[in-house]
């Protein structure tokens, strides 16, 4: 068997990611995790791929930006490589819009998202009637509708991922001993991991909890309402989330704050107010102390890297997380973000 070039561990999308992007390079790639591919936060149900509001711009913002805007061609070459469907589509988002303030707010973002989004998408202010049976209630009869916003199946999606890896001779295993170099992508009990290596915490997890409702809207934008994401996916479900708890005992286990997330959900959407909930679930998400994804060399470890706290923004983010680790793992070029690095939580 050919030497590996670089080790991943952790199979969900950080991990994953930079193993595609490390396999295009031309790497030998293996990706270990003892419990599978998207065994964690990246096998939840909600898949909203949703940008920061277009204002007041910074180096996060254009980082996940350039993400979005890759995604489309991105998840395009994972489906033909591995000949399975990630449940990508950009199909926009709509927001409500409270009062007569945040409706001249929302308007002035519209011509701010003409030059920070490079005319590759648009944040427009439309009439909830635009959306007949789908846009929420809004008071002031009017919606935030942005067109770069994109849905994503997560679990299809790290699957796709992971067979796409395996088709251009990579590995995804479970147990192997590493080699090359390391690229540590372990989510939440990983972060907790570095902060015992180094006596000071870098970060933790944050529980989530989602439903998945059989409601078939799959055409249809996915809506940011009452802080929460209501998300139509191709397989003519729709995912609902979630919850952000930082306390909690049980990291898999639902509970009451997801029914409430469930009632919010149909009181929001009176569309999806009699949809028959398929599955509820929970899993943690690793949120770095800088609230940013945490990349770059792995701290006295010469060799090493991490690839950690994709938190909410994950899958948003994978593409460009992919791209820039690949760069400092194979080639030593350091493009990160400053707020991005490993320094920034320590």
């Amino acid at each position: 068997m050919a030497i590996v070039d670089v080790t991943v561990y952790g199979a969900g999308i950080f991990g994953l990611s930079v193993a595609w992007s490390c396999l295009q390079r031309g790497a030998s790639v293996r990706v270990i995790d003892p419990n599978g591919v998207g065994a964690g936060s990246s096998g939840g149900l909600v898949g909203a791929l949703a940008p920061h509001v277009p204002e007041r711009w910074n180096a996060k913002k254009a980082f996940q930006f350039d993400s979005l805007i890759m995604a489309e061609a991105y998840w395009a070459e994972v489906e033909a490589a591995s000949g399975l469907t990630a449940g990508y589509a950009r199909t926009g988002r709509l927001q409500p819009i409270a009062d007569d303030r945040l409706l001249d707010l929302a308007r002035a973002r519209s011509t701010e998202a003409s030059t920070l989004w490079q005319n590759k998408a648009t944040w427009q202010v439309r009439a909830t009637h635009d959306f007949p049976g789908w846009a929420p209630e809004s008071a002031t009869g009017y919606v935030i509708y942005d067109t770069l916003t994109a849905r994503m199946n997560p679990r299809l999606a790290g699957a796709a991922l992971a067979a796409a890896i395996c088709e251009k001779g990579g590995e995804v295993v479970t147990d192997a001993a590493p080699e090359g170099l390391v690229v540590w992508a372990t989510g939440w009990q990983g972060l907790l991991a570095l902060s015992q290596d180094l006596s000071k915490a870098v970060g933790n997890g944050v529980k989530g909890q989602s439903a998945l409702l059989d409601f078939d809207a799959r055409d249809l934008p996915q809506l940011f309402t009452d802080a929460l994401h209501i998300i139509p996916h191709a397989n003519g479900t729709v995912a609902i989330g979630s919850t952000s708890e930082r306390e909690f005992d049980d990291p898999t286990t639902c509970d009451a704050a997801l029914e409430d997330v469930i009632a919010r959900a149909r009181n929001a959407c009176p569309a999806i107010a009699n949809a028959p909930v398929l599955e509820r679930w929970a899993g943690v998400r690793p949120r770095a102390k800088s609230r940013a994804p945490m990349l770059g060399a792995y701290p006295n470890r010469p060799g090493h890297f991490i690839a950690n706290g994709g938190f909410k923004i994950g899958f948003g983010m994978g593409p460009k997380v992919g791209e820039v680790m690949a760069d400092l793992v194979l080639d030593g070029k350091d493009t990160i973000p400053d707020d991005f690095r490993v320094e920034a939580s320590l």
